[in-house]
């Protein structure tokens, strides 16, 4: 263990502990918070709208960015103290233009630093343990997100709709992780980058010069996006089933400590076997899930679906990004999984708008169904097309000239 989980690793990770402490400790609530405070289901609609529009744009720029400088730690750290200081500002006023304000700041500091993060993990390591290495950060980062609403649960029993002190309490965690950023060092460069003037979509170019291989996995991963709705349908679904809130928060807690638990296991494996072949079987998993949710009559069997789509989680959040990060060049890591990520975030967007149509216009078990098939047509095309670990000659002397 200690030739791939390094110093700069754990830190990483435990950073994402504490962040995620603090962000799941409101999950649970903001909904809540922000119909107290006079939010109509349009208002947070068109919020959370423009905050993922918000972090989508900015993975890609401030990725870009971190590869142009040659910088990791800037952007990790100023992304961190972002969405720490967001967390109390919604408790200082409730104005909707300063929630508006609070909820950018955090969405934006998620932009700023995830590329960034990503690319320092994959920097620490060798193509042959990044599975692991991005397994051991997102079991970390998901144990936060299992300590977070547990927090929020025994608060809320003792101090009930108490949801501003709540925000004030989620400043403590996220003071600790931006505490924990200014331990972190950057790697010196062997030779100094050329640092031309980018403007703000220049990660877009990115898609020219990239690999066949990286090109084909974006595909499938942003088509995949497209069918992979906001978890928040799940817990929906629990409700329509008749469970009370605080049911559907434990099956919350259940599938996050699961997911925390299997996400370094499936990562050593997919190191073991191919990080493709663990991703492929991790969509199958999800088409089985969304498959079978719509029979679920039973706590036992909503507990067996929630397990497995625990481990859909574990074999491709880490993974996926392990696997980008091996198909593009090494400086150029932050700008790939930045191009990438922020499609996703629009891709997520455009999902859960897309679910909630089918949800009223139908029915919840339509949009399962329609999940299920879209997502397995994907696991086929991946696993029909083969990914070479290594940027194709002919764009090589291209993608020298691509100044990121």
């Amino acid at each position: 263990m200690k030739n791939f989980l390094t110093r700069s690793v754990w830190l990483v990770s435990l950073i994402s502990l504490f962040t995620d402490i603090a962000s799941e400790m409101l999950y649970p609530v903001m909904p809540v918070f922000l119909k107290s405070i006079g939010f109509s289901i349009v208002m947070i609609g068109i919020l959370e709208g423009v905050a993922e529009a918000t972090a989508g744009l900015s993975k890609g720029y401030f990725g870009n960015r971190s590869d142009i400088s040659g910088k990791r730690v800037p952007f990790i750290r100023w992304g961190y103290i972002l969405s720490a200081v967001s967390k109390p500002m919604m408790a200082i006023l409730t104005f909707p233009w300063w929630i508006f304000v609070a909820r950018t700041f955090d969405r934006l500091g998620k932009g700023i630093r995830t590329s960034a993060r990503d690319a320092l993990l994959s920097d620490e390591t060798t193509s042959e343990n990044k599975g692991k290495v991005f397994g051991f950060h997102r079991a970390l980062d998901t144990l936060g997100a299992s300590i977070g609403p547990v927090l929020a649960l025994i608060f809320l029993w003792k101090f009930p709709a108490n949801y501003k002190w709540l925000f004030i309490l989620a400043f403590l965690p996220g003071i600790i992780a931006v505490s924990l950023t200014f331990l972190l060092k950057d790697k010196a460069r062997s030779q100094e980058l050329s640092k031309p003037k980018i403007n703000f979509l220049q990660y877009l170019k990115y898609w020219k010069i990239s690999s066949v291989s990286y090109k084909k996995l974006i595909v499938a991963l942003l088509f995949f996006t497209l069918f992979n709705s906001s978890d928040a349908f799940l817990l929906l679904f629990l409700k329509y089933k008749g469970y009370s809130d605080l049911q559907m928060i434990g099956f919350y807690i259940f599938y996050n400590i699961l997911y925390a638990a299997l996400s370094y296991p499936l990562g050593a494996l997919a190191d073991k076997m191919g990080l493709k072949k663990v991703l492929v079987f991790g969509m199958v998993i999800f088409s089985l899930v969304y498959g079978g949710i719509t029979m679920a009559n039973s706590t036992i069997f909503f507990i067996i679906v929630f397990g497995f789509y625990a481990l859909y989680a574990a074999a491709t959040e880490g993974i996926s990004k392990a696997l980008i990060s091996n198909l593009v060049k090494k400086e150029h890591i932050a700008t790939a999984l930045g191009f990438y990520s922020s499609f996703a975030s629009f891709g997520t967007l455009i999902a859960s708008t897309l679910a909630g149509l089918l949800w009223f216009s139908f029915s919840p078990e339509t949009l399962f169904l329609v999940s299920a098939v879209g997502v397995i047509v994907v696991a086929l095309y991946m696993g029909l097309n083969k990914l070479e670990y290594r940027i194709e000659k002919k764009l090589v002397k291209e993608s020298q000239r691509f100044k990121v």
